[in-house]
């Protein structure tokens, strides 16, 4: 009964949202994923690390993608210098797994993702989904915003940069 609860709580709180966010997402929704993440200004990292791995043509194109998109915050969370020596030329094909290892084919909706056990990425790897505390949780990333429409797919906002197994 709580747990009913709280989702019919939820779903009142997103309907709110998403008419107090309605004209944004429909101007989203004409730009592609990499100009809908860069013109929010919280992905610079992000935009910074595919340009140097030269996806960010791939994320321009067709799609749909599904991006799991760690925050600027949430690479400042990884270990001094990591970011710095993913950036460098001769690290281009690491950097590639660790943001593929981001992107899932296809748009996948937050109420989908909440009902996966797993997604396969971009990388060939899979990324566990779980609920814990009522969050989405990929992997140990919490997912903290959901549903951000773009023109070639969608972007859910995660807090933490999520790193694949070695080959």
């Amino acid at each position: 009964m709580k747990i009913t609860k709280t989702l019919r709580n939820l779903a009142v709180a997103a309907a709110a949202m998403a008419i107090l966010v309605a004209p944004a997402a429909v101007q989203a929704q004409s730009r592609d994923i990499v100009d809908t993440a860069v013109a929010t200004g919280s992905f610079k990292t992000l935009a910074a690390a595919l340009g140097a791995a030269g996806l960010v043509d791939t994320l321009k194109g067709n799609g749909p993608f599904t991006v799991f998109a760690p925050t600027d915050e949430a690479f400042a969370k990884l270990p001094a210098g990591t970011v710095e020596n993913l950036l460098k030329p001769e690290n281009k094909e690491q950097l590639i797994a660790v943001l593929t290892y981001h992107v899932v084919p296809g748009s996948v909706m937050a109420s989908q993702v909440a009902s996966l056990k797993e997604a396969k990425t971009v990388n060939g790897q899979s990324v566990g989904i779980s609920l814990v505390n009522g969050a989405v949780m990929v992997n140990k990333s919490k997912v903290v915003t959901t549903d951000i429409k773009a023109s070639n797919g969608v972007i859910h906002v995660i807090d933490t940069v999520m790193l694949p197994a070695s080959h």
